[in-house]
């Protein structure tokens, strides 16, 4: 019996905002315990919520790059359960009437683009955090309570562990761009519940679902995914039953527990949020929204092909980070060929990002000093080996390459007396190279010339020290 998997995703965002869903706490990571949060985000008796209409934005923001419908009346409503990092007893979501319906995320796959539907985006606040003490106690922290977020709910439309990984990823990328959310997974940004069934290969039956909590990476996600498969294949192919069931993910054990029975929306008692009041969106809020939206990594990515004539895999590296190809834009602004601009971004820059542990958006060298450093090796001040060890420096310093070049000794040598002699020095060490080259062997042409530039130190003019050497291999 062929089988077929089915799996739908359920992201939460936490929102870029300055303060929490519904009062003034600050929304920021990694203060002190319990020190953001107030009697608001807290629950006690007596105070009201006040819906942040940051957040509201930033969801609309995400609805509009994804073609979703903005629903322009839609209202909160009360998720009812009982849980220690939940102090109100309930949260505050959208459940019949979302902010956003419809639309979808399209993602490269085997070369193929592939459209995976979402069903909604709706707002709601994420709730406390619980920290296991290892000596078999619970602490809670309330800081992250209350805090925005968006739930982006896909179409059971993912066919793969693989698909859902790019899916994440795809989406994880376009929300950063759109400023929705700074996507550090360390920190929680994102976090995701999957949804899994298997069924018959061509049934239009769905089996029946299971939901993993507590997947807190993309590739704990996958790992999840792969593992529930297998998990729900067995038991078919041995006569079982998939029991619709929440299960939580251990990504250190690389398996699943049961946590309890699947639940239903009666489970939660949804009823609508009496203390906070209707979200109304007026055509003219959208329209300012959509201004904001600047270019996405897909278009970009177009324009970097169709217009500056890079590879698909060049302008894909480039537009993975926000940062870098702003980055890479400004050293293009500042006169640098789009084609080397690319050239020492992938190359020289990164590696130095690497080395140094640094994230894009830290590059220590400004895009008009690269770009400078790119025009002095057209204008034959210095070599292009030559020009990685200034940069190397610029790095360090964040001095500009002009004087950097005077003071290390580095500038290029361009008179032909100096270059002849090297040259000449080169061909009496090296009779062997030389029979070869003039026995039509034009590779120790490349290897008499690394020669030279041996002698200079990586000096001199390679086009200017090149051409000597075919002159003076002709008259051997």
């Amino acid at each position: 019996m062929e089988l077929e998997h089915v799996i739908g995703l359920e992201v939460h965002v936490e929102l870029l905002t300055k303060t929490k869903a519904y009062c003034s706490c600050k929304n920021e990571f990694g203060a002190l315990p319990n020190t953001n949060c107030c009697p608001v985000c807290m629950g006690f008796p007596g105070t009201l919520p006040a819906l942040n209409r940051e957040a509201v934005s930033h969801a609309i923001r995400a609805g509009l790059a994804f073609g979703c419908k903005i629903n322009r009346i839609s209202r909160q409503d009360r998720k009812n359960y009982f849980y220690p990092d939940l102090p109100k007893g309930y949260q505050i979501t959208q459940y019949d009437i979302p902010l956003c319906s419809g639309g979808a995320v399209e993602i490269q796959t085997d070369g193929q683009t592939r459209r995976i539907g979402l069903s909604r985006i709706h707002i709601e606040e994420d709730a406390g955090k619980l920290i296991h003490d290892g000596a078999g106690g619970t602490l809670l922290d309330f800081n992250r309570s209350g805090v925005p977020l968006i739930e982006i709910v896909t179409e059971p439309d993912l066919r793969s562990a693989e698909e859902a990984g790019i899916f994440l990823e795809t989406l994880r990328q376009i929300l950063i761009y759109l400023g929705v959310t700074d996507g550090k997974m360390q920190e929680g940004s994102i976090r995701c519940d999957v949804n899994v069934s298997v069924r018959e290969q061509g049934s239009r039956d769905y089996g029946v679902r299971c939901e993993m909590k507590n997947v807190n990476t993309f590739r704990g996600a996958q790992r999840a995914i792969e593992y529930e498969i297998k998990r729900q294949e067995a038991l078919i192919r041995s006569g079982g039953e998939v029991e619709p069931e929440t299960r939580r993910w251990d990504d250190e054990a690389g398996r699943s527990f049961v946590m309890r029975t699947k639940e239903n929306a009666a489970d939660y008692r949804y009823f609508p949020e009496a203390n906070v009041m209707p979200i109304v969106v007026e055509d003219k809020w959208i329209e300012e929204i959509r201004a904001q939206i600047s270019e996405l990594p897909r278009e970009k990515k177009q324009r970097y092909t169709s217009d500056w004539g890079l590879c698909e895999y060049e302008a894909g590296l480039l537009v993975s980070s926000k940062p870098f190809a702003e980055y890479f834009e400004q050293t293009v602004s500042m006169g640098a060929e789009p084609k080397e601009a690319s050239e020492w971004c992938l190359g020289a820059l990164s590696k130095l990002l690497n080395a140094h542990k640094l994230p894009y958006d830290a590059i220590p060298v400004p895009p008009a000093n690269l770009a400078k450093l790119i025009a002095l090796i057209h204008q034959g001040v210095i070599s292009e080996s030559a020009a990685k060890k200034v940069l190397g420096q610029m790095f360090e310093s964040g001095e500009e390459p002009e004087g950097l070049i005077v003071r290390m000794g580095l500038g290029q040598i361009n008179e032909e007396k100096v270059l002849s002699q090297w040259v000449s020095e080169v061909i009496g060490e090296n009779s062997k190279a030389v029979l070869d080259y003039r026995s039509g062997k034009k590779s120790a042409m490349g290897y008499l010339m690394g020669q030279v530039m041996k002698k200079s130190g990586g000096r001199a003019n390679p086009s200017k020290a090149s051409q000597i050497l075919r002159e003076a291999l002709a008259q051997v």
